[in-house]
């Protein structure tokens, strides 16, 4: 029987950006509405979809060898894991999820410190307690099932809740007071199942491949020919991730570059880059960046 690795994938707002980035890095993930055991073209990966939350847990106990969880969720179990890599992308933008205290605009709470004796909902009792304890604040925190931004004030002094962008908390007239905790994904291996030599280079293939995959979002490859005379001047203006690879031409006089870019500054630079005597000029789309 082949070798399998048991890797846990976030279900639920996570579920589809984490799929995809999958796929961006060679893995690619076959789901259906109402499966939890998703297949693959890797025959070696043993798939369960498991909410971010409860990911860190089996990971601890070694139910499940490796898994994509948020450091918000796993820092409950920490002692138990190994964080192989912070993955950078979020459920809908590329910036990280932040736990925030919020209250409404017209609160008088204007600290934590201000919540003495009050009560908070969030869905994060752990990191928000942990949070009050830090900041010597004794306060009631309840978990809240959902739609926990409708509590305040009439149920509750303030809440603890998930924001990328703070736009639906601002929509709803709410305030940021602090934020406990910034976070992106990451990818955790076991402690017990890192031990084993098959699996550890399972993993570490894999994290290779995602961090490949993100490393080349936003950046496209660009070639060209110039006349040797004008490669100074084109070096001098190329934004290059390492220095640009030159190569001669068959005919004298000239030269090939090839480099990578930012996707942003193409548009701008092409241009230049015409008028500097560049040639041939052709820009192509990367799918991932060993560094």
């Amino acid at each position: 029987m082949s070798k399998k690795l048991k890797i846990a994938l976030p279900k639920g707002s996570l579920q589809d950006p984490t799929i995809k980035l999958l796929e961006q890095a060679g893995y690619n993930i076959y789901t259906s509405s109402r499966g939890l055991r998703p297949d693959s073209d890797d025959a070696q990966l043993d798939i369960y979809l498991i909410r971010a939350q409860e990911i860190g847990r089996y990971l601890a106990s070694g139910f499940i060898d490796c898994g994509i969880t948020g450091l918000d969720w796993a820092s409950n179990h920490e002692e138990s894991l190994i964080d192989l890599a912070e993955l950078p992308y979020s459920r809908a933008t590329v910036r990280p999820t932040k736990w925030v205290l919020v209250v409404p605009e017209d609160s008088p709470v204007k600290s934590v410190q201000d919540l003495e004796g009050k009560r908070i909902a969030t869905e994060g009792v752990e990191i928000t307690r942990n949070y009050l304890k830090k900041n010597g604040v004794n306060a009631e925190v309840e978990y809240s099932w959902g739609a926990t931004e409708v509590k305040v004030p009439d149920l509750v002094d303030a809440i603890v809740d998930v924001t990328e962008t703070g736009a639906s908390l601002r929509a709803n007239d709410l305030r940021i007071v602090d934020t406990l905790l910034t976070s992106f994904p990451h990818f955790y291996g076991s402690a017990e199942s890192y031990q084993d030599e098959w699996k550890k280079q399972k993993m570490d293939r894999m994290v290779l491949m995602l961090k490949a995959a993100l490393e080349a979002r936003g950046k496209v490859g660009l070639k060209m020919n110039l006349p040797e005379k004008s490669l100074q001047a084109v070096l001098d203006k190329l934004p290059s991730l390492r220095r640009p690879t030159v190569s001669h031409l068959a005919e004298d006089g000239w030269v090939a570059i090839e480099t990578i870019i930012e996707d942003a500054v193409a548009r701008s630079l092409i241009p230049d880059l015409k008028e500097l005597g560049a040639e041939g000029i052709i820009e192509y789309p990367l799918s991932k960046i060993v560094l």
